[in-house]
């Protein structure tokens, strides 16, 4: 199974750190009972390279896909190399309706947040809802020609489209790239594509995925949405588009 080399622990993590989601990839993979009061996980899906764990608040269309490597997120750079394991397409097979742990709600999210956004310290992908304002918003998008359908294409600001979030939050603008599945390493598209040409930081962005969806079900491609504070009104958290209550 390929982890983060020791070289990379200033930036990746220590298996030594205490952290409660680390602590719960402990516990699943190994049996080590988290320390009190911290309690004891539901380990709802275990591979080798990643578990499921449910999101908070606690419901059925808000988990958790963490590595069963230490990786503290997005900011390490062994995630966007070709070793790494392709976590977003398996957070989409267990959160498709089939799925092992499927995300109970007509539209799905996947997302992730920056360093700076998020609030516990071991990579994990939000398995969520979405609006149905924002599936229908990506769709036009879509229609208009306003999205990349290349990852070459997905930091051209032509590409670029404000997204509504919860009312009373306003507009947040994304990069935004239709994908007809999720073969590839998503952190290495936005790393290739995004990040470096623009002499970006990794640590600073959020990465969202929209499966697109219609009253018949899944209709077979991907919304591919990124943003950072270097995009006027752009946003460092997955948090206004995913539905986790």
């Amino acid at each position: 199974m390929a982890c983060p080399p020791a070289s990379l622990q200033g930036i990746c993590g220590s298996p030594t750190d205490d952290d409660p989601l680390w602590h719960d990839v402990q516990y699943c993979t190994q049996g080590i009972v988290p320390p009190p009061p911290q309690p004891r996980p539901d380990c709802l899906a275990m591979t080798p390279h990643y578990i499921i764990l449910h999101g908070a608040p606690r419901n059925t269309h808000n988990y958790l896909t963490l590595p069963t490597c230490r990786i503290t997120g997005i900011e390490c750079p062994f995630i966007h190399t070709d070793a790494a394991p392709n976590y977003w397409h398996e957070a989409w097979e267990n959160a498709r309706s089939g799925g092992n742990v499927p995300v109970q709600a007509p539209y799905i999210g996947l997302g992730i947040n920056s360093q700076g956004a998020r609030r516990l310290q071991q990579l994990h992908i939000h398995m969520a809802a979405v609006r149905e304002s924002t599936q229908r918003r990506l769709q036009q998008l879509e229609t208009d020609g306003r999205m990349a359908t290349q990852p070459s294409a997905w930091a051209d600001p032509a590409n670029q489209s404000p997204v509504s979030g919860p009312a009373g939050s306003g507009d947040r603008v994304y990069r935004i790239l239709r994908l007809p599945n999720l073969r590839d390493n998503l952190f290495t598209l936005l790393y290739r594509n995004v990040v470096r040409p623009n002499s970006l930081n990794m640590a600073d962005q959020t990465l969202i995925v929209v499966p697109k969806m219609t009253t018949s079900g899944f209709a077979g491609s991907f919304y591919i949405l990124n943003s950072d504070t270097s995009i006027h009104d752009g946003t460092s958290t997955c948090d206004y588009l995913l539905v986790y209550s």
